[in-house]
């Protein structure tokens, strides 16, 4: 086990966790029906936790609308659980790799993110609502 020490690591990570996601029985089937082009959207989250865990500005663009998007696609369908079953994977692949700060702020900040980004859909679906 070992730091998070460079971009060669979050990308490591970002692919070991996706190809977690993409077998995964519940979430699977939800990626894989919304994300064409695998190779494009690793580098896109690859630069995404990069930004977050260096503090590079690899990342540029907002992932709410994604997100917001994705639970339209699924007809409203994104549920609490899902977020859990994502934070789940995140933290198994990141004990199987990874030990020390880098590893932790990674935790954190998804933990923070999924609670963000449901929060941001439920108001999105609210908004088509009304």
């Amino acid at each position: 086990m070992k730091e998070i020490e460079n971009k060669q690591d979050v990308a490591h990570l970002v692919h070991s966790f996706y190809d977690k996601v993409r077998t995964d029985a519940v979430l699977g089937p939800i990626f894989k029906g919304i994300i064409h082009d695998w190779d494009a959207h690793l580098d896109l989250l690859t630069n995404f936790w990069e930004t977050q865990l260096f503090l590079k500005r690899t990342y540029e663009g907002n992932p709410i609308p994604a997100h917001q998007k994705m639970d339209d696609e699924m007809n409203g369908n994104i549920t609490p659980e899902h977020f859990g079953l994502w934070i789940n994977l995140w933290f198994e692949t990141l004990d199987q790799l990874f030990t020390g700060e880098k590893a932790w702020i990674a935790k954190n900040r998804a933990q923070k993110m999924s609670t963000m980004f449901y929060i941001k859909i439920f108001e999105h679906r609210q908004s088509k609502s009304t």
